[in-house]
């Protein structure tokens, strides 16, 4: 069992650390006073709505050895308090100490970007699965780890659930880590210390404004990735030479840099892609060789994606045959491009996109498909970057026939209110569309619409199983109100 000193080390202290309590024994660590026992140390983080310090005495009843501040002592406080210059970078030195640092023995891929990162992250690991190796996934949907599966509280949890993951991964024979690295994890420092080998860059598109209030502040947080985090480089830097903000991010000269894309320039290309229903077929091709793939993905984002990932796996020695057997092994990827079945005349597939450029992704896959119409139903979260509303408006007036415009997550704000938003962009264009803030009624609207050889796009919540509305968070999946919508016009189980 580790003491307080070994925990600490690494961390600057503004506060001496007494030797007494530098010789204690740690049982646990917490950043929850409600989970604090006895022999554990309370790390008490400030915050917009709850300030850890304000829990402090109740951590001390249950039993806290100390508490961990980047704040200063509170003047009735009696018990060990440890000031620090960051309170999440002292928390996660202190969970890698804790838990033995075993992301120096697990071969950990970090993949950051506005857009792909689920689905990289997916087709890295069941490369890595194929190969024979047992592996943890963290991301949106999930956490998997070692075929253990919860669901995703955050795209990236807290430092101190990353590094008990980990050990976890490692203590079932574990040797492979693939994670979802947000700008949220990266600004705040929850994955700060990790020993990332792989890092990799999908794109940058308008997102998240609302914390990060420019794009230059969200690029530097995507920057973060690859300058450490508080640790060594990643050894490996994988980075999409099709975008803009790939091509300017500035990687460790010792770092091996991989570029990957459609167009020239790239180190590893995606030469004569074919696209249909039945999935996606080209050649990943590279100054010495070509290796056909065979995907049963579709669309031009998911060529991105497995160049992504065919690069980040072959950062640890994979050969091409397994590269290929992985990706083609990855057959759906939860809330993306998910294809709802009931035996209907038409396409309905269920997607995440809840950007402007996620949402043209998503529709020009649709297009590619060649269609007679393409029907999207979409809606913008509230209390979120309102700036995208109109761009998001547009983007679905551009590339659809018929637009059902109705509500995401609302929050606290009106649900109407967030829709005139979106209508500024919608009404740039005279595609026909329809209001209803009811998100089942405007479901049962787009397929009702429907005919035979049309898709219909339910985007915006993909995986998600709830609704957050103003009072109160229901449970609501597209995929699930899809297929009683379409039960209930004939198709399915109905018939």
């Amino acid at each position: 069992m580790s003491t307080v000193g070994e925990i600490l080390v690494g961390i600057l202290l503004k506060s001496e650390l007494p030797a007494a309590l530098a010789s204690e024994s740690v049982a646990g660590l917490a950043y929850d006073s409600r989970k604090v026992e006895k022999g554990w140390v309370f790390f008490a983080f400030p915050g917009k709505q709850v300030d850890g310090r304000a829990f402090a005495q109740q951590s001390l009843e249950r039993g806290a050895l100390a508490i961990v501040s980047e704040s200063p002592r509170p003047v009735d406080f009696r018990g060990a308090w440890l000031q620090v210059e960051h309170g999440r970078h002292a928390l996660a030195i202190a969970a890698r100490n804790f838990f033995g640092r075993p992301d120096e023995r697990i071969g950990i891929t970090g993949i950051t970007g506005t857009n792909g990162k689920t689905t990289t992250a997916y087709i890295v690991d069941s490369i890595l699965r194929v190969a024979g190796n047992i592996t943890g996934l963290l991301g949106t949907i999930e956490y998997c780890m070692a075929g253990k599966t919860v669901p995703a509280v955050n795209t990236t949890p807290e430092s101190l659930e990353l590094f008990r993951l980990f050990a976890d991964l490692e203590k079932a024979g574990g040797s492979y880590a693939t994670m979802e690295v947000s700008s949220h994890a990266l600004a705040l420092g929850r994955v700060y210390g990790i020993h990332f080998h792989t890092a990799v860059f999908t794109n940058l598109t308008r997102d998240h404004l609302d914390f990060h209030h420019t794009m230059d502040e969200y690029f530097a947080a995507k920057r973060l990735l690859f300058e450490g985090a508080g640790t060594v480089l990643p050894p490996f830097a994988v980075l999409n030479h099709d975008d803009s903000y790939g091509r300017l991010l500035e990687v460790a000269s010792d770092a091996e840099v991989v570029t990957y894309g459609i167009e020239e320039g790239a180190l590893v290309r995606a030469l004569n892609i074919r696209s249909g229903f039945e999935g996606l077929r080209f050649d990943i091709s590279t100054a010495k060789e070509a290796h056909p793939i065979v995907s049963p993905l579709s669309g031009r984002m998911n060529v991105y994606n497995i160049l992504a990932a065919w690069c980040a796996a072959r950062s640890y020695g994979l050969d091409a045959m397994t590269l290929a057997r992985g990706i083609a092994a990855c057959a759906a990827v939860p809330g993306r491009f998910e294809r709802v079945d009931e035996g209907q005349p038409f396409l309905v597939a269920v997607d995440y996109a809840h950007t402007d450029d996620a949402l043209r992704n998503v529709l020009a896959v649709a297009r590619g498909l060649k269609p007679k119409r393409v029907i999207t139903l979409f809606g913008c979260g509230g209390d979120r970057d309102r700036t995208k509303r109109p761009l998001m408006g547009e983007a679905a007036a551009e590339l659809s026939d018929f637009v059902v415009l109705t509500s995401d997550n609302p929050r606290s704000e009106d649900p109407l209110a967030i829709m005139n938003d979106v209508l500024v962009g919608l009404g740039r264009r005279d595609t026909p569309h329809v209001e209803e803030p009811d998100r089942e009624k405007a479901i049962r609207i787009a397929l009702g619409e429907a005919q035979p050889g049309d898709i219909v796009i339910l985007a915006g919540k993909g995986h998600e199983t709830y609704q957050v509305l103003k009072d109160r968070t229901i449970p609501f999946d597209d995929r699930e109100v899809a297929r009683r919508v379409l039960r209930g016009l004939g198709y399915g189980a109905s018939r």
